[in-house]
Formats: structure tokens, sequence, C-alpha cells
């Protein structure tokens, strides 16, 4: 795939796709590329990538081609109506920020703009100083939905992304609210697909510079789990299919610098790498 694939907890390519993070796509998982010039949506079956004439989580998807999955140039897995990110979900990030915890989930927004693919570049801004990664786990929504219950939750999910929630960390201090840090073009990397199985509480949600693993935690370390968010979520707007849900990260958040490539990695899911200008 010449922009996504799998890595290894040390960053070395994993073909045999053994380990905890898969190295190509899973069945059934899905997300877009781009095939003979054109976007595509396609979800996988076996080596080969099904082309289909619309997102496979709507009604009436159909099957209209077949490409190779290792020829994809691999896109955003979804384009989301809304970003919807949550602020210190882990405990040990609220205490390497000095900051408190809440008594409920602290939502704020990333725009679509900010969206970008596996392999894309993060583009530092130059009025920042301090541009930080944010390795997250991503729930994808699958159905519009209003008002969830946690026990409903499950059923308006369409699948789970790895994301990078990129700040200006320099920023979002002067500010003392998030918009502007979180909110530069290139600032929200998804994918590099969409998987249907959530990952287990025991799945490490983990950040790599260069191949060298810089911050990690585990799903089940998060204050508020990810169906509970959605459905949190869920009750402050109305979610369409396509939004995506952004779930915390864990401690261990730095600079990126010119040169550098970053990888989201969460187990049973996939990788994410991208390279920083």
């Amino acid at each position: 795939m010449s922009a996504g694939g799998g890595a290894t907890r040390d960053g070395a390519p994993d073909p045999a796709g053994e380990g905890q993070t898969p190295a190509a796509p899973p069945p059934g998982a899905f997300g877009r590329a781009l095939v003979d010039g054109m976007v595509r949506f396609w979800r996988a079956n076996g080596h080969a990538a099904e082309l289909l004439d619309r997102p496979p989580y709507e009604a009436g998807a159909r099957v209209t081609g077949e490409a190779a999955l290792d020829g994809l140039h691999l896109l955003a897995p979804v384009v989301p109506g809304k970003v919807v990110a949550v602020g210190l979900n882990y405990r040990a990030h609220a205490a390497e920020l000095s900051m408190q915890t809440a008594a409920e989930p602290i939502l704020f927004m990333k725009p679509r703009t900010a969206v970008i693919g596996p392999g894309e570049a993060i583009v530092r801004p130059g009025r920042s100083a301090q541009v930080d990664y944010e390795a997250e786990l991503v729930v994808v929504v699958g159905r519009r939905c209003r008002d969830l219950s946690p026990d409903a939750a499950a059923e308006a999910v369409a699948g789970y992304t790895c994301g990078n929630d990129v700040t200006a960390r320099d920023l979002q201090k002067l500010d003392g609210q998030w918009t502007r840090a979180k909110s530069f073009d290139t600032f929200c990397p998804l994918g590099p697909w969409v998987v249907r199985e959530a990952p287990s509480p025991e799945a490490r949600v983990s950040a790599l510079l260069d191949g060298a693993e810089v911050q990690h935690g585990l799903v089940g370390d998060m204050i508020v789990p990810p169906l509970k968010l959605l459905a949190f979520a869920s009750g402050v707007m109305t979610l369409e299919p396509g939004d995506v849900v952004m779930t915390g990260t864990p401690p261990g958040v730095g600079p990126l610098a010119a040169g550098q490539t970053v990888a989201v990695v969460v187990d049973g899911v996939g990788a994410l790498s991208n390279p920083v200008v």
C-alpha cells in the first residue's frame, strides 16, 4: 500500500501481519483510496479491495469493481462532517500537563479541513513554536444518532481507526481554550483504514517518532471508555454517518520536528504514519 501498511512496535515492517498491529487491513476493514485518479471507497476481501459506490456503512452500498489491496493509494478513511474530540481522558496525561480532570468528558471540535490521510505531511505552522503529537483511538459513526444510551452506542459504530490530535501546545497555553491550537490544516491525521471490531481494553495506543516509541497507554486506561464517550457526545449533538469521535490521548505527548515521521499505532487497528514538515 502506497500510503498505509502496518508496523511492529520497533517500527519495522510486519508484512505477515502476525503481530498485534495488522500490517494489512483485516477482512471487512474499509476506507478510501485513489484508484485510477478517482477517489473510491473500498472494503477488504482477502487479498482484494472491493470497490464500492458509497461508504459501506450506508444502506445500499454495492460493489462496482476490484483492486489489489497492496496497490492502493490510501486516503483518510472517512471525511467527517464533524470531528468531536475529548480532552484529558487519561489521568496520567492530565497530570503531565498539570491540568485537572473533569466530572464529565471535556468535548472540543476540530474542523474537517484539518483531516489528512496516511502518508500526508503534518505542516508545522510558523506561528507556533511547539507542535505536539497526540496518539488516539478514533470511533467512526455509522448511522445518524442522538441521545444514545451506552448500551445502544455499539449499534451506531461503523468501526475504529487511528488518529493524531496534533496540537500547537504553546498556543493552547496562550489562549486558554483549544480551538486555534487544534484546528490548523493537517492537524487531524486519520487512518490507515477502519476496522469493524473494537480493540480490547488491553490494546495499546502508542506514538512512535522515527520508529522509537515515545507514548503509550491502554484503551482500558481511559477515564470514560469509547462507547460511553460516543453516547455522551450524542447527548450534546446529533452525530451523522462518517463523523468521528477521538477518544483522548495517553501520557507521553511531545513535540514534532521537521524531518521526523510520527506513527500512531493502535493494537488490533493499524498504524498511521505521517511525515512532518
